[in-house]
């Protein structure tokens, strides 16, 4: 044998030489059905994937009910700010009860890195994975991201059965070209990425709460 012949390496390169002489037979496409069983009941499988997320979910029957979650809360609040989105319906549920911390609405900025609890609406609500799509309309970035408590407020009309649904109402209010991000939550910040340690708020909220307005349910 001739110094640096390697018949092994002659051989594989015959054989695919002579496999792309010819065409490769086309196979008729599968259908794989449906990936995911159909959910008949989102606000049962919303409870349910709350609790395996921990989110901490309130299911109220009207707005009066859930201003009466939200003054629950506010017993629970550290003293400092709390950040709400400037919206109508949060206008109208902040209780005059919430009176130890200083409230400050979207329309005068951003939250405050010292900020204690932030209240915000949802765009949507998944019921397949129990996440709450925000979007930085709600007052930017950080009143999802800075404070160890973040409080979403939703009505049962914001509840879809899974992201393929959400996304595609997104698209359909022009919710993309409104607002410079949208996001995913999916329960309370939390990583395991050093030695396996569950570590509670390291990205973001240590606590996570949905009251949501049942009403007509």
């Amino acid at each position: 044998m001739a110094t640096g012949e390697n018949p092994a390496r002659q051989r594989i390169l015959e054989r695919i030489s002579s496999a792309l002489k010819s065409r490769a037979p086309r196979h008729a496409p599968e259908s794989a059905g449906e990936i995911f069983p159909e959910i008949p009941d989102p606000l049962g499988r919303f409870q349910l994937e709350c609790s395996g997320n921990k989110t901490e979910l309130r299911i109220v029957r009207d707005e009066s009910g859930a201003a009466e979650a939200l003054a629950s809360l506010a017993g629970e609040f550290l003293p400092g700010e709390i950040f709400v989105e400037d919206a109508p319906v949060l206008r109208k549920l902040i209780s005059t009860r919430i009176t130890k911390n200083q409230i400050r609405w979207s329309s005068s900025g951003g939250p405050g890195e010292g900020v204690r609890a932030s209240i915000t609406r949802a765009e949507f609500l998944v019921a397949q994975t129990g996440s709450v799509v925000v979007s930085s309309s709600c007052g930017g970035r950080g009143a999802f991201a800075f404070a160890p408590l973040h409080i979403v407020v939703a009505g049962v009309s914001e509840l879809v059965v899974d992201l393929a649904a959400a996304l595609a109402q997104l698209r359909t209010r022009g919710i993309p070209e409104q607002s410079s991000s949208f996001t995913l939550i999916t329960g309370p910040s939390r990583t395991a990425d050093i030695e396996k340690q569950l570590v509670m708020g390291a990205h973001g909220p240590i606590r996570l709460v949905v009251i949501l307005i049942a009403e007509g349910r």
